[in-house]
């Protein structure tokens, strides 16, 4: 799995109230998710991810409440994959749930700037900056968890899984 995007830079702490505020948990819609992505750090975020794709973050971004409506609300906005240096656990658990791509990768905040363009290898858990010529080495998924962020989340593995049975 290869993801090529170009880097929108975020800092450390932003947490899920920030990603998706609560005032917008009653929204269902992925259209209606994908608008308030980030709006509680930046209100531009909806628009702006569309040209960039990997957003780029410091460490324990998603702390804060278990609400799964923040990673659906980056994926539903375009985002391709998220590089952090660490995550908060449920975040992680449910970005992997819902097949959003996403890699820990130690010094990745400072080594990337805003714009850059990044290849990232999934399988491999190599970051590529084609803007500067860094490579980077992420913690790559095993496996399984690849198969389920193909499959587009746990419920599709499942799914898919079942199927082939």
């Amino acid at each position: 799995m290869i993801i090529e995007g170009k880097a929108l830079k975020f800092g450390e702490d932003i947490n899920t109230d920030l990603i998706f505020p609560g005032r917008y948990l009653t929204l269902t819609k992925p259209e209606e998710l994908a608008k308030c992505a980030m709006v509680g750090t930046d209100p531009a975020f909806p628009e702006k991810v569309k040209s960039y794709g990997v957003v780029v973050t410091g460490r324990n971004f998603g702390c804060g409440s278990s609400r799964e409506h923040a990673p659906r609300a980056l994926k539903y906005a375009g985002v391709k994959c998220i590089l952090a240096e660490s995550f908060a656990r449920i975040f992680f658990r449910n970005a992997i749930n819902i097949g959003l791509p996403i890699l820990e990768c130690r010094g990745v905040h400072s080594a990337v700037n805003e714009g850059d363009l990044l290849v990232i290898d999934m399988k491999k858990g190599v970051v590529e900056d084609h803007s500067t010529g860094k490579t980077l080495k992420a913690k790559p998924f095993p496996n399984f968890l690849i198969k389920i962020i193909d499959n587009g989340g746990l419920v599709e593995h499942i799914n898919a899984e079942v199927k082939q049975r």
